[in-house]
């Protein structure tokens, strides 16, 4: 199996590829994971809203404009971060308290980081998005 990146001119069909139908089983799973395991369940539907809006319009799109598995990769991996943080809340991350206690800081900065990752990891499903989604007809 070949592995798609933004200039690359074949795409897999979602049923025959394995990176995606992976993606989505995991992280149904880890969604599922969350909200049996959140601490308030009317944060958790607040902050995952946007995510099943975000899903739910990739998947209405998927047919007309198919993105490369780089870019679900990094929408996997930042929506997986945003899931987490609603768990607990973003300033109540037990992994913002580690990195609190490491680095010696003030604050949980868990929702800093979420935010560094939107504009790291949703730049390139961006530049894919004008590159594949807005070509004109030759």
């Amino acid at each position: 199996m070949k592995y798609s990146i933004a200039i690359s001119t074949y795409r897999t069909t979602f049923f025959r590829n394995p990176v995606l139908l992976t993606f989505c089983v995991v992280f149904f799973a880890f969604g599922m994971s969350t909200l049996i395991g959140t601490t308030d369940l009317k944060n958790w539907l607040l902050e995952n809203t946007l995510v099943i809006i975000f899903l739910a319009a990739l998947t209405i799109s998927y047919r007309k404009m198919t993105f490369s598995d780089l870019t679900y990769t990094f929408i996997f991996v930042y929506l997986c971060l945003h899931v987490y943080g609603s768990k607990y809340t973003y300033s109540e991350n037990p992994f913002g308290f580690w990195l609190m206690e490491t680095f010696n800081t003030s604050r949980n900065h868990y929702d800093r980081i979420v935010h560094f990752c939107f504009g790291f990891l949703l730049g390139y499903p961006m530049r894919e998005l004008f590159y594949v989604g807005f070509r004109f007809p030759s």
